[in-house]
């Protein structure tokens, strides 16, 4: 019989590879994942109710003894493209790497989102085979792109909602058990997002007459485009100190040393002070408190000895809570202060609401976490950076999670969308028990 380990090696080795242009996605690997789900899970599938949604997501029902305040655990089966090139180890082979403790799991999907989709299911599986019945029904939703549109996940949530379905807990991927990550704390932290940031893609766009790239005029349409996108650079949006950020430094308090502790326990007073030290603290700590703008996508002329006629810039904008599209929008054209340069919002999602970090289900997480990931581990409220599938379910949920139960390095979190993605087998193991603990409790 396959171990827990053999299971997700398997499972890890489907290269459910999303692309946002979906022509180039290869189907049959989904089918062949969801194939592979029910011969490797066989008690969870004659239990637990299932359906495929748009075309390539699934929806498991576990019905309960009650059914109004159900639990929604979500994860993605879809992964990012790889440069293969650049991976010490085939990124979907599943390699493991070292022995006992240091034995890594080397794949595409090992954290992001393969991970937190198999442990659910293990954990499920076990608890299915001792003939646990859980006390509010348990939905698991797994969406099938995740990494692009998304649209796997809205399909779910429009399924619920017309059948009514209003949760009690949803917990899906997120923040991870982290070490040293805010200043001065030293112990390890579990990172639960209560929310987070919204997304926007604003389009810089500078047009000129064009010609030939011997006789370019003063101002051609690239440099007035590189001109708007340093002046962005040079006024970044305001330092605040949003609730999450606040809650999350009242929780580590207790934890770090002086004056430390004084700054956090009283942000409402030393919180002028607080965001410039963490803005200057790294792009992590910089991302907490304020909403960021970069530029990703550029392009201009269609050879290299011609003047562009159109030359653009795509702006990747991750809004703070309690900033708006809107407020984004007057931030960049005051920034640019160039009316020849085009401001185009090409799509936009308001930061998500923040759900409570006090009640029954955040009590349900912080026990889980205790219990299986280590009575040390202080569980505290986090603004998650990146985006998931978790903000369409707002509307199911007044407590929507984000939370990945693995105790992560900086530098396998790194690995997140790069090459060498990894995750210590152990470390996965532990995350099993969390989802166990978390489905029991229900």
């Amino acid at each position: 019989m396959a171990t827990p380990i053999e299971r997700f090696q398997e499972l890890l080795r489907i290269p459910t590879v999303s692309h946002a242009d979906e022509s180039l996605i290869e189907w049959s690997a989904f089918d062949d994942f969801h194939a592979a789900l029910a011969r490797l899970y066989p008690a969870a599938h004659e239990t637990l109710e299932h359906e495929v949604i748009d075309g390539h997501s699934l929806l498991f029902r576990w019905r309960g003894a009650a059914s109004d305040r159900p639990t929604i655990v979500m994860g993605h089966m879809d992964v990012v493209p790889v440069v293969e090139s650049e991976w010490e180890h085939p990124p979907f082979a599943a390699t493991i790497v070292g022995e006992g403790a240091d034995a890594e799991i080397h794949a595409r999907g090992a954290i992001d989102d393969k991970g937190a989709v198999v442990a659910i299911m293990e954990a499920v599986e076990g608890l299915v085979a001792e003939g646990f019945t859980p006390a509010q029904d348990v939905y698991l939703a797994f969406g099938h792109n995740e990494e692009t549109a998304g649209g796997g996940a809205r399909a779910i949530v429009a399924t619920l909602v017309d059948r009514g379905v209003r949760a009690g807990l949803v917990i899906d991927e997120g923040g991870a058990v982290v070490d040293g990550v805010i200043p001065g704390i030293t112990v390890p932290t579990a990172m639960v997002g209560v929310a987070e940031r919204g997304v926007m893609t604003v389009l810089l766009t500078a047009r000129d007459a064009g010609g030939h790239a011997s006789t370019p005029p003063a101002m051609p349409a690239t440099a007035r485009l590189a001109r708007a996108i340093d002046r962005l650079r040079r006024r970044p949006f305001p330092l605040r100190l949003a609730d999450p950020v606040r809650a999350m430094l009242a929780t580590l308090a207790p934890h770090a040393p002086e004056p430390l502790r004084t700054l956090f326990g009283k942000a409402g007073l030393t919180a002028p002070v607080l965001v410039r030290a963490l803005a200057a603290g790294g792009p992590e700590m910089n991302a907490i408190v304020r909403t960021t703008a970069v530029a990703t996508e550029l392009s201009g002329a269609p050879g290299e000895n011609v003047l562009a006629t159109t030359a653009r810039a795509s702006i990747n904008i991750r809004l703070l809570t309690g900033d708006s599209v809107a407020s984004a929008v007057a931030h960049v054209r005051g920034a640019v202060a160039d009316g020849e340069v085009e401001v185009e919002v090409r799509h936009a999602s308001e930061p998500s609401p923040v759900s409570p970090w006090k009640g029954e289900a955040w009590r349900r997480i912080a026990t889980a976490v205790s219990a299986t990931l280590g009575e040390e581990v202080v569980t505290t409220p986090y603004l998650q950076l990146g985006a998931s599938d978790s903000r369409w379910y707002t509307v199911l949920s007044d407590n929507v999670y984000r939370f990945t139960p693995f105790h992560l390095t900086r530098s396998e979190r790194d690995t997140l969308h790069s090459h060498n993605e990894r995750i210590r087998a152990d470390v996965w193991v532990r995350g099993i028990g969390f989802y166990r603990a978390l489905i029991a409790a229900s």
